[in-house]
């Protein structure tokens, strides 16, 4: 055997040798053809991303605007309350056609609207927020003029500060 020579008993391919293994009969096995199972894992993975995404840019906008409004609600209530027991002013909090004010407060120390064009308040719409510590316990019910349904309650014990919860006809 000279150098660089393969002997034949090698099992790497002689020279001069195709390199397709051969079946039965001499003819090249054909190749398997299809999916792996880790390729199969990542368009799935990649559909249910694409499905959460959808589904969650197609929430409720309007159910979103009533929950953002009465939360922000809440703490401009409690703004108010605070504001009032640091100055001694009585302050109210009054529904208007615009939107609501708060009748004590000089200037425009707080906001005066609804960020949703579709909020509406149910029932009463004045509070008194203080200036006493302990305020009667107090419910303003925010609604969804598009979905009158839907509404939602802004209340204080009169202890608490005010918390929003799901509004429950009496």
């Amino acid at each position: 055997m000279r150098t660089g020579e393969v002997p034949h008993s090698s099992p790497l391919i002689r020279p001069g040798a195709a390199s397709a293994p051969r079946g039965e009969g001499g003819s090249a096995k054909p190749c398997a053809s299809g999916f792996t199972l880790l390729e199969l894992l990542v368009v799935v993975a990649i559909i249910a991303i694409g499905t959460a995404g959808v589904s969650l840019a197609l929430r409720d906008a309007t159910g979103n605007a009533l929950e953002r409004d009465a939360q922000r609600l809440a703490a401009l209530l409690e703004s108010g309350r605070a504001q009032s027991r640091a100055t001694g002013v009585a302050v109210r909090w009054q529904v208007t056609a615009q939107g609501f004010r708060f009748a004590g407060l000089t200037g425009n120390a707080l906001p005066d609207h609804w960020l949703g064009e579709d909020t509406t308040v149910r029932g009463t719409g004045t509070l008194n927020l203080g200036p006493e510590p302990l305020i009667e316990p107090q419910t303003v019910v925010l609604v969804s003029a598009s979905q009158p349904d839907r509404a939602l309650q802004v209340s204080t014990d009169g202890l608490r500060p005010f918390a929003v919860s799901a509004w429950t006809a009496p």
